[in-house]
């Protein structure tokens, strides 16, 4: 089982000062290592259909509508399903979680791993923030999910998403799950569950 994860929105709770009033996580989950092999590649193939750069990142907020209309018709068709978790952040009451960012971005990715019903899974991460914080999470979600018992995953990475075609599906995909959320425009992940790829979409409360 291989996973990329990645969200959208933003952690932080000045909402109405720059903060987003939810928080998306989204995991891509492939059982099959070839599957995900095709899928990488015709994303990978639709950059040149695009005439864009081989380099080009396809990021949902930097992106325009047919762009994202074209990356999503693109990978439809492939074997992985979605699993995600949507937050609104104002049924958080906890101080800690509210008053500090990475707590609460740990937390929301340990609870959505944790009701995932994963084994063995090899989880793959956007390479972000400081090495510092990136090690936090691994001892975290070890920690927090028993996993030297549960053994939920086997093998966790940060990988760069400007290299990485699946966590950019991951990212597209948060993206349409936070636009219907937000913008009520749904087009996006409707035509994500009318492919059949959403296995869950979990409203945390």
């Amino acid at each position: 089982m291989l996973v990329f994860i990645d969200d959208s929105g933003d952690p932080g709770f000045r909402i109405g000062k720059g903060s987003s009033p939810i928080f998306v996580i989204a995991m891509i989950v492939f059982s099959d290592q070839l599957e995900a092999e095709k899928t990488s590649v015709t994303i990978k193939e639709l950059r040149r259909k695009l005439k864009v750069s081989d380099l080009y990142e396809f990021k949902f907020n930097k992106t325009n509508r047919k762009f994202r209309n074209a990356f999503i018709n693109a990978v439809v068709n492939f074997k992985f399903k979605i699993k995600a978790i949507v937050v609104d952040k104002q049924i958080i009451r906890s101080p800690r979680l509210r008053g500090y960012k990475e707590d609460f971005y740990n937390y929301i990715i340990m609870q959505v791993i944790k009701h995932s019903n994963f084994k063995n899974a090899k989880l793959r991460f956007d390479k972000r923030g400081e090495k510092t914080l990136r090690d936090q999470l691994r001892v975290y979600l070890s920690h927090k999910l028993d996993n030297k018992n549960k053994q939920i995953f086997k093998d966790l990475k940060f990988v760069n998403s400007k290299q990485n075609t699946l966590i950019q599906l991951a990212d597209m995909t948060a993206g349409s799950i936070f636009a219907s959320y937000t913008s009520k425009d749904k087009s996006y992940l409707n035509k994500l569950k009318e492919a059949g790829k959403v296995d869950n979409i979990w409203e945390f409360k």
